[in-house]
C-alpha cells in the first residue's frame, strides 16, 4: 500500500497567493508518483514551491514522512477536508467524530447556488500542468464515525464543483472526494478508468466491509459504470445523474461537427448557449428561494438571482476551451462506447436520476434503458429539471439516497443503524409535498398525562424512550403525515414508524419513477415492519409507531371506519416489557370527514379487468401474518373509491402512558401479556370514542370555520379546537 504524503497546497494556489477558492480543499499525494489526492488548504504551509518541484527533491518524501513519524506531533484528520497540524494524541481524535446526527440538523441545502461553482471554477481551473487529483471539499466538515467514501466524477467541464450545492449535506455522511480533470488535461478514458480504479482498489482493501459510493454526473456516469464493469467483486453503489451513456442519441449531435469549423472569435459564445442547453437558468437560480414566499417576492429574488448568475457565465469559456471542448467530445464518445460495451458486468447497487427537460441527452429514455440492462438498477425522475441536475433547484442528493433506501455503512442496509435523521430543509420540503392534507386536515392533538388529566398537544407523551405508540390506522394512512409532523414540531422527536415491507422492495413504487410519498416516507424514518427491528428501535430508545391493524386496517372496507381489526394475540406487549418501553395506546379520527369510501374491496372485485389488477397486486405482496391471526391477514392491496368532502379535521388522543419496566411477569407469562394486550386495545377503543364524540363541540372543525380564523387572528398551527 502506498504511503500517503500530506501537502498544503494545490498549484494553482502557489501560482497566486492573493486567490482563495471559496470551497477550500485538501491534496494528498499517493506514494512519490504523480497520482495526487486532495486535502485542507490550512493544513501545513510549504511555502513558494509547487508539488511537483517538491517531489523533484529526493529526500523530501521520505524525509517528511520521518518527520511526522518521529515528532510527537501529528497530522489529525479533521474529516472530509480539514487536516489539522496538533499535538493531540490520535486516540482523542475519535473522541470529537460524531455517531448520530441532531434530528432536524442543518444540511446547508439552498446555502450554494450555481454562482458559487463558477466562482469557484475560476480559481480550480488555473493551469499548472499537472494530471487529474482528487479533492475533498473543507465546507463538507466533519462526516459521522465509520462513514462510507463517496468519489464524485464531473461532467464534461471536468471541474469537480458539481456537489457544491450538496457539499455540507454529504459531509455530514460521507467522506467526500471530488476528481478534478484540470483544463488541459488528455489523459485518455481507459487511463482515468485505471485512475480512478487505484482509488478504489486502495480503499476496499482498506474497509472491505464498507460500500464505496461513486456519484457520476453525464460523463462521469460513464466512468462510473467503466469502474463498476471491471471491480465486480467490490462493493459499489453508482449514482448516475443523466449518465452520457447514450451520447451517440443526443439531440446536439447534428452541431458538433460545426464547433470545430467555428472560428475562434465566436468559441466564447458556444459556453453561453450551452450553459443553457445543459440546464435550466431558472431552476439554478432558484435554489435558495423559498417556496412559502408570496409570489411578487419569489419573482424579485428570482431576478436577482439571475441578474447576479449571467455575469459569472462568462468563466465557462475558461473552463472549456475550443481545444478542450472538441477533446471532451472524442472523450464522451469513448467513454460512452466503453460503459455500454461493459454493461453486463455491473453487479453494484445502480441508482439513476433522469430528467424530463434535459436538452443535450435522451435521459429519460436512456433510464429504461439502464434499468433493463443492469441487474440491479433504481430509477428516479424528474421531470423539471435540465441535464445539469445537481446544480438545480428541487434535488437534494442525499435526500435522494435517503429516500431510495441506498445510505448504508456496511455490506448489508440497516434500517436503524444506517437511518440518518431528516434535516430542516428535508422537514419543510418533505411536508410541502403533503402539504395540502396538511391544511386541509389541520390536526388537532391532545394527549393524556399520568394523573389522567388529557390536555392540548402531546405534553402527555414521554420524551424519553423507549416509547411504542400503538394505534388505529386511518384509511390509506391518512394521519400518518400529521403524527410525525406534530412529533417533530413539538418535541423535536422522530418516530420511526412500522411500515409494509412492499415500501422497501418497490412494490408501491409509481410508474413514473418520480420521487413520491413512498420515498418521503423512508426519509421520514419508515421501517421495514419486522420483530428484529422492533427489537433494535427499542434496544436504542426510540419512539416506535405500530398499527397492529396494519395493511387490513388500513384498507378496510365500507362500515368498518374506527373499527381495530388486531391479531387475536398480542405480538408486541412482550417486546416492548424486555425493554421496559412505555405503550402510548392512540386513537385518530377524521377519515368520513375528508372523503366518503363508495368503492371496497369488494366492490373492486365485481367489476370486469380491475379485480385482474387487484388480484395481481394481492397476489404480489409480501405476506407478514398467517391465517391463525384472524382476519387481520387478510391483507388486500387496492386504491378504493373516494368521494372527497368538504374537509373536516383530523384530531388524535394519545391516552395514558402504559409502563411496562419492572413487570417480570408479562415476559415469563403469556396470559399475563395477552391481557395487557386487551387492555390496550380497549384503550385505543376508548380514544376513539373520545373524539368522536368531542369533535361534535369543535366550532373550527369545518375549513371554511378554520380559514376564517386563520386570516383573522393566527398562524395555521395554532387554530383552537375543543376542551378536553
Amino acid at each position: 500500500m502506498p504511503l500517503v504524503v500530506n501537502s498544503l497546497v494545490l498549484p494553482y494556489f502557489v501560482t497566486n497567493s492573493e486567490a482563495k477558492l471559496r470551497s477550500r480543499v485538501r491534496v494528498q499525494s499517493l506514494g512519490s508518483g504523480r497520482e495526487s489526492k486532495i486535502l485542507s488548504s490550512d493544513s501545513i504551509p510549504v511555502k513558494g514551491t509547487s508539488i511537483e518541484e517538491k517531489e523533484k527533491n529526493g529526500d523530501w518524501v521520505d524525509g517528511f514522512v520521518r518527520k511526522i513519524e518521529k515528532s510527537d506531533e501529528g497530522l489529525i484528520d479533521g474529516g472530509n477536508g480539514r487536516l489539522k497540524y496538533t499535538r493531540v494524541e490520535k486516540k482523542r481524535v475519535k473522541d470529537v467524530i460524531s455517531n448520530d446526527l441532531e434530528v432536524l440538523w442543518d444540511d446547508g441545502y439552498g446555502t450554494k447556488t450555481v454562482r458559487d461553482y463558477l466562482e469557484g471554477a475560476k480559481e480550480i481551473i488555473k493551469p499548472d500542468g499537472g494530471p487529474p487529483r482528487w479533492f475533498c471539499p473543507v465546507e463538507c466538515g466533519q462526516p459521522l464515525k465509520d462513514s462510507p467514501i463517496l468519489l464524485f466524477f464531473p461532467g464534461i467541464d471536468g471541474v469537480g464543483l458539481g456537489l457544491t450545492l450538496h457539499h455540507k449535506a454529504l459531509g455530514k455522511v460521507f467522506e467526500v472526494r471530488c476528481l478534478h480533470i484540470p483544463v488541459y488535461d488528455r489523459t485518455p478514458f481507459e487511463g482515468l478508468v485505471k485512475f480512478v480504479e487505484k482509488i478504489v482498489r486502495l480503499e476496499h482493501a482498506s474497509s472491505p466491509n464498507k460500500p464505496i459510493y461513486l456519484v457520476g454526473d453525464s460523463f462521469g456516469g460513464c466512468l462510473a459504470l467503466a469502474v463498476a464493469a471491471r471491480n465486480p467483486e467490490i462493493d459499489l453503489v453508482l449514482i448516475l445523474a443523466n449518465p452520457a451513456t447514450s451520447f451517440n442519441r443526443s439531440q446536439l449531435q447534428p452541431f458538433f461537427p460545426l464547433l470545430e469549423a467555428l472560428p475562434d472569435e465566436l468559441h466564447n459564445a458556444v459556453p453561453y448557449l450551452l450553459s443553457f442547453v445543459m440546464g435550466d437558468p431558472v431552476k439554478m437560480a432558484m435554489v435558495n428561494i423559498e417556496s412559502k414566499l408570496p409570489p411578487g417576492l419569489q419573482i424579485e429574488q428570482l431576478s436577482n438571482n439571475l441578474t447576479a448568475m449571467l455575469p459569472s457565465l462568462s468563466g465557462l469559456a475558461d473552463i472549456i476551451p475550443k481545444d478542450t471542448l472538441l477533446w471532451k467530445l472524442k472523450l464522451l464518445k469513448s467513454a460512452a462506447a466503453y460503459a455500454n460495451s461493459r454493461l453486463h458486468s455491473v453487479k453494484a447497487e445502480v441508482l439513476v436520476l433522469s430528467s424530463g427537460k434535459d436538452q443535450m441527452l435522451p435521459s429519460g429514455d436512456e433510464s429504461q434503458r439502464l434499468k433493463s440492462s443492469l441487474k440491479n438498477c433504481t430509477v428516479r425522475h424528474f421531470k423539471e429539471n435540465g441535464h445539469t441536475i445537481l446544480l438545480e433547484d428541487g434535488v437534494n442528493l442525499l435526500t435522494i439516497i435517503k429516500g431510495t433506501s441506498k445510505y448504508r455503512r456496511s455490506r448489508r442496509l440497516d434500517f436503524v443503524s444506517n437511518y440518518v435523521p431528516p434535516s430542516m430543509s428535508e422537514f419543510k420540503r418533505g411536508f410541502e409535498e403533503v402539504g395540502l392534507l396538511q391544511t386541509a386536515s389541520s390536526a388537532a392533538m391532545f394527549s393524556t398525562l399520568d394523573d389522567g388529566n388529557i390536555v392540548r398537544g402531546l405534553g402527555g407523551v414521554p420524551n424519553e424512550g423507549p416509547v411504542l405508540l400503538v394505534g388505529y390506522h386511518m384509511l390509506l394512512g391518512l394521519e400518518l403525515s400529521s403524527l410525525v409532523e406534530a412529533f417533530l414540531r413539538e418535541k423535536n422527536i422522530m418516530v420511526r414508524g412500522m411500515a409494509h415491507p412492499m415500501l422497501f422492495t418497490g412494490g408501491l413504487e409509481l410508474s413514473s419513477k418520480e420521487f413520491s410519498i413512498t420515498d418521503w416516507m423512508k426519509v421520514m424514518g419508515a421501517v421495514p415492519v419486522t420483530a428484529s427491528n422492533i427489537y433494535k428501535l427499542l434496544s436504542t430508545n426510540s419512539h416506535v409507531l405500530l398499527y397492529p391493524g396494519g395493511v387490513r386496517e388500513a384498507f378496510h372496507y365500507r362500515g368498518e371506519e374506527y373499527k381495530l381489526i388486531w391479531p387475536k394475540q398480542q405480538e408486541f406487549v412482550r417486546m416492548a416489557a424486555r425493554f421496559g418501553a412505555t405503550i402510548v395506546p392512540f386513537g385518530a379520527v377524521g377519515e368520513d370527514d375528508i372523503a366518503e369510501l363508495v368503492l371496497d374491496y369488494n366492490d373492486l372485485m365485481k367489476i370486469p379487468v380491475v379485480n385482474g389488477y387487484v388480484r395481481d397486486a394481492t397476489r404480489k405482496s409480501t405476506k407478514i401474518r398467517d391465517e391463525n391471526q384472524g382476519e387481520v391477514a387478510n391483507q388486500v392491496f387496492y386504491i378504493p373509491g373516494l368521494l372527497p368532502k368538504v374537509p373536516g379535521r383530523f384530531y388524535f388522543l394519545f391516552g395514558k402512558p402504559i409502563e411496562t419496566k419492572g413487570k417480570g411477569e408479562i415476559l415469563e407469562d403469556r396470559e399475563n401479556a395477552n391481557q395487557l394486550y386487551l387492555h390496550i386495545k380497549s384503550e385505543v377503543e376508548s380514544c376513539l370514542a373520545y373524539l368522536l364524540k368531542k369533535r361534535e363541540d369543535d366550532p373550527y372543525r369545518s375549513i371554511i370555520d378554520r380559514t376564517v380564523y386563520r386570516a383573522l387572528r393566527s398562524p395555521s398551527n395554532e387554530v383552537p379546537a375543543f376542551d378536553p
